[in-house]
């Protein structure tokens, strides 16, 4: 059976729409550009809002595509469905720092952050941070995943609805990235790719430097660009030194063309 007989005989039997036919025809593409002095490996990229979702070229085929999305520079007052149920807005958390990781169950650098995400929730809530996690995913996977894992932190759950969240923010469905927003709302970086603990513990030590006055957003953005790329290089460097070691750090992840046996619509491990 073809490729495309598959999407097809899949999304009739499912009826999941164009989320199903997404998941299974999506190509990784990262759209967002790295901010000042960001490093451009795919694990390590923080990007600015207000950045292009593409790099400038001036060939005449590039000129012909449409304009590049661009990250906001405040959250978007996106609403999805929670796990009971419930229509939920992200304009709910303003007036707190706010973590917003885009995730999937079939996504296995997404199921490695879960651990450090509910920590730094449990580390930094006298900050009042907020840890929201959006699952662009199937319903039921999402729940039993959750129970399974005891996630604790607020679950947002969509298909096709959160495709259209993914896009609101300046991105293509490359999984997981990490939207981190101040108490006013403001975006302040966008982390593509597993988010790491020193990482985290970088972004996170700027915002609060920045909610107490002792930075601005434009210097924060800054030396949150350059740590990243910093640690970034770190990690690669240590990974190169592995014994054995021949690949660079893992790339987001990014739906495949085909599901394995199984339900329809699950997915393969990623990166």
């Amino acid at each position: 059976m073809t490729r495309a007989l598959q999407a097809i005989v899949l999304v009739l039997v499912a009826g999941a729409g164009g989320f199903l036919a997404y998941r299974l025809t999506g190509t990784q593409r990262s759209s967002v550009s790295v901010a000042p002095g960001a490093t451009s490996e795919p694990s390590g990229i923080a990007a600015s809002p207000g950045s292009s979702a593409a790099p400038e070229s001036t060939s005449p085929a590039a000129q012909a595509t449409p304009p590049a999305r661009q990250i906001p520079e405040v959250v978007p007052d996106i609403a999805l469905t929670d796990g009971t149920g419930m229509r939920r807005r992200l304009s709910e958390g303003k007036g707190r720092p706010l973590l917003i990781n885009f995730w999937a169950t079939w996504c296995e650098p997404c199921r490695r952050e879960i651990p450090l995400l509910q920590a730094l929730r449990r580390d930094h809530s006298a900050d009042g941070v907020e840890v929201i996690g959006i699952a662009v995913d199937f319903r039921d996977a999402v729940l039993k995943y959750a129970r399974d894992m005891h996630i604790d932190y607020p679950l947002l759950i969509g298909e096709q609805d959160a495709l259209e969240a993914v896009g609101a923010f300046g991105m293509d469905t490359v999984l997981p990235f990490t939207v981190f927003a101040d108490g006013q709302g403001r975006i302040v970086t966008l982390k593509v790719g597993e988010l790491h603990a020193d990482e985290a513990a970088l972004i996170l030590g700027r915002m609060h430097e920045l909610g107490a006055g002792r930075l601005d957003l434009r210097t924060a953005r800054e030396q949150i660009a350059t740590g990243i790329r910093e640690l970034a290089a770190a990690r690669a460097r240590a990974d190169a030194a592995l014994p054995g070691s021949t690949t660079g750090p893992p790339s987001p992840t990014s739906p495949p063309a085909t599901p394995p046996a199984g339900r329809a619509g699950s997915q393969p491990q990623g990166a």
